[in-house]
């Protein structure tokens, strides 16, 4: 049937396309050209389609293993902050049970000092129970043993007393005895007590009796079983003293272990708070990635399956039509069928094809065919379609109607995909640029932010003035100083010290001699002045081989006046000696206390400057840590906006084509649509196509082509088409016409 209409269009032409080639040739001609045009747009196909295939296949890799990356990141991510949440939650436990352990040593030693003291107490007031007890017994022992109580110092069973001319001094010893007596019955056993008090009422005739032999044994068992009571009490409270201090060196110990632990644990806290901060930000940044990756994925796939599977089906048709065109080149062109056509009017004129002929008005057609290459030539050029131009050729060889049309109606068609096509790629190209340069912004700005914080930290760190590593070696140059000063005062304070000690040694001595010179002084002056008043004269002891003519006399009285003035000269000077004595004392005392004052100030300052230098360097630390992750992240935020950047630059090309020349895009596809819909109207309004199809109705019916021709809705041409008799359609097909 399509070459028949190929033919039925050729037989449009007119009589001067007899003169130029024979009808089978053009044909030939038109399918070897169809042919070469179709291979042509396939080729360039499939260089659109390996272009669109690399870009699948690049985008679909890259994201998979950035995919596959991600998702290992984000597993070690979760992993590690797992980890560093189930440290931390042991550090938790453990600094709580140290916290308890701390609290709970403190109430320990604080019990264990409670105790203490009231065992101290109460070993002092059973001491000093015993004490006095021991001395009551031992002065009741010493009473008794006056009055002969003591059998051991006896001669018999009875020791008597002669006691003549002592009556008051026995009856003092009698109340010595009584109330020494009465002092032990206190601390005496019921059974002894009665004893004693039978011996004190029975009348004291100063002769002992068996009776206080008794009372005596019972005080001497007393006074050994308190002192032995007094000798155990001192042996417990010293073995009690030295289990409270073994025990409380034992506790502070553990407790200066467990506070070193419990700041050790509570650090290793802050440090992982730090780390979980770190890692978490990691752990969303690389979650949003991996959805993002997921996410385009999801969108590339379907559309590159949608575009593989549309250019498969694309393929396949194409490769079907060329074979077609192929095998009809080769069916024309055989040797038989070049000599079969040139024997044919219809082959080589046309003039077989009168069947067609005769149904056209060849006037009319011929305007509206010039009409409707007018109207599409005009659109083709403001359109600038080859789609027209194609549809134009077609007219022009005088192709039949139904190859027009159906061309006409496969352009609207691809025109109508391919607006869908550009409207989905400017969504995605909206849409992808929008979200890109969202994020890029954001990155843009977080890259500022990392930036400031950067710069920050250094100056925090490195700043020549104020910074951490100044302040450091400021505070460690001070710690230096202080102790250099502290080793300096102690050298002067021990000079000082030594040098007050050889002068107080000097005045002591000193104030030692002018004491005893002022006593040989004293002694010797008042010895002359006793010798001058008893009238002696003073003789030289030793004679001078020459000696000076002086006076007459033997009259005497020495240097008495000026030894006077020596002795009141030497007491002053002594007294001045003490008074420096005692002024060095108040000096080396007053330098102590000032240097003493002095230390305890530089302790002070450098246990300060010692924690300060602590949480300077603990600070330092957490700078650094903390600019080393900010340069860290910076970087990622770099790379991220780099890549971002560099996604924009690849999708530039294609969405700037589609964004810049969608509405141009549009509008042509509104002419040629329009001019496409209108050649239809034009083609499908003449006489020529209203024949050609009725023709083709007429040569449908075959053999039932008389009944149908007259009534095509008639019972004959129904029973005809069915191969049926008359009766046997209307028995099956009731109400029909003609029934």
């Amino acid at each position: 049937m399509k070459f028949f209409t190929v033919f039925a269009l050729l037989a449009l032409g007119t009589a001067t396309n007899v003169e130029k080639s024979r009808t089978i040739t053009q044909v030939v001609e038109l399918l070897q050209k169809m042919l070469e045009k179709s291979k042509q747009e396939g080729d360039e196909e499939r260089k659109v389609y390996a272009k669109f295939k690399c870009y699948c296949d690049t985008n679909e890799a890259e994201k998979k293993a950035e995919i596959e990356e991600l998702t290992e990141q984000i597993a070690l991510l979760e992993s590690d902050i797992e980890k560093t949440q189930g440290s931390t939650g042991g550090l938790s436990e453990e600094v709580a049970q140290l916290k308890a352990d701390i609290a709970a040593n403190n109430a320990a030693q604080e019990e264990a000092t409670t105790i203490r003291k009231k065992e101290k107490k109460a070993f002092e007031a059973e001491r000093d129970d015993l004490r006095q007890a021991i001395k009551q017994m031992r002065a009741a022992i010493e009473v008794l043993s006056k009055v002969g109580a003591d059998q051991t110092q006896s001669t018999g069973a009875d020791n008597k007393q002669f006691m003549a001319g002592k009556g008051a001094a026995m009856v003092q010893l009698s109340n010595e005895v009584q109330t020494a007596l009465k002092s032990a019955m206190a601390l005496m056993k019921p059974e002894h007590a009665s004893v004693a008090t039978a011996f004190l009422q029975a009348p004291f005739t100063g002769t002992y009796t068996s009776q206080s032999a008794q009372v005596m044994g019972i005080i001497k068992n007393m006074r050994d079983t308190f002192e032995a009571n007094l000798a155990d009490a001192i042996t417990t409270e010293k073995e009690a003293v030295k289990a409270y201090d073994e025990f409380m060196k034992i506790k502070k110990k553990e407790l200066a272990e467990m506070k070193a632990s419990y700041k050790t644990k509570q650090k290793a806290m802050g440090g992982n708070d730090g780390t979980l901060a770190s890692k978490r930000k990691q752990l969303a940044k690389a979650k949003k990635t991996k959805a993002s990756d997921e996410e385009f994925l999801e969108s590339l796939l379907p559309l590159c399956a949608t575009k593989a599977k549309g250019y498969a089906n694309r393929k396949l048709l194409r490769t079907n039509e060329e074979a077609a065109i192929a095998e009809a080149i080769s069916i024309l062109n055989s040797d038989d069928a070049f000599a079969t056509f040139g024997t044919v009017d219809a082959t080589s004129t046309g003039g077989g094809l009168q069947f067609v002929q005769i149904a056209m008005h060849k006037t009319e057609e011929v305007n509206t065919r010039k009409e409707a290459q007018k109207l599409l030539a005009n659109a083709a050029k403001e359109a600038k379609s080859s789609r027209l131009f194609k549809v134009l050729a077609n007219l022009q060889a005088e192709n039949p109607f139904d190859t027009v049309l159906d061309e006409i109606d496969k352009m609207i068609e691809l025109i109508g995909e391919e607006a869908a096509q550009d409207k989905e790629n400017l969504d995605w190209c909206n849409k992808e640029r929008k979200e890109n340069k969202a994020e890029l912004k954001q990155k843009k700005k977080d890259i500022l932010g990392l930036e400031k914080e950067i710069d920050r930290l250094d100056d925090l760190i490195n700043n020549p003035k104020e910074g951490l590593k100044v302040s450091i070696a400021e505070q460690e140059q001070k710690l230096v100083e202080n102790n250099e000063a502290q080793k300096t005062e102690t050298a002067s304070r021990l000079e000082e010290n030594i040098a007050y000690q050889k002068d107080v040694k000097n005045l002591v001595q000193a104030e030692s001699i002018l004491t005893k010179a002022i006593k040989v002084l004293e002694a010797y002056y008042k010895e002359m002045e006793a010798k001058l008043e008893a009238g002696e004269a003073f003789v030289q002891t030793k004679e001078d081989p020459n000696p000076p003519k002086i006076f007459e006399d033997n009259s005497y009285s020495g240097q008495s006046k000026q030894g006077g003035d020596v002795i009141d000269m030497l007491t002053f000077i002594r007294k001045e000696t003490i008074a420096e004595r005692d002024e060095a004392h108040a000096d080396e005392e007053k330098a102590q206390a000032d240097y003493e004052d002095s230390m305890t100030k530089l302790k002070k300052e450098q246990k300060e400057g010692e924690e300060n230098l602590a949480s300077l360097q603990e600070n330092l630390a957490q700078a650094e840590k903390d600019l080393l992750n900010a340069q860290e992240d910076f970087k990622a935020t770099v790379k991220d906006k780099e890549a971002i950047e560099a996604y924009l630059l690849k999708i530039k090309p294609g969405c700037d084509f589609i964004t810049k020349n969608y509405d141009l895009r549009e509008k042509n596809r509104g002419i040629e649509k329009k001019a496409l819909e209108k050649a239809t109207r034009l083609i499908k309004g003449t006489p020529a196509y209203k024949s050609a199809v009725n023709a083709a109705t007429v040569e449908s019916y075959g053999e039932c082509k008389e009944p149908c021709t007259k009534d095509a809705d008639h019972v004959e041409c129904k029973a005809c088409q069915a191969d049926v008799t008359i009766p046997a359609y209307c028995a099956g097909h009731k109400g029909t016409k003609g029934c």
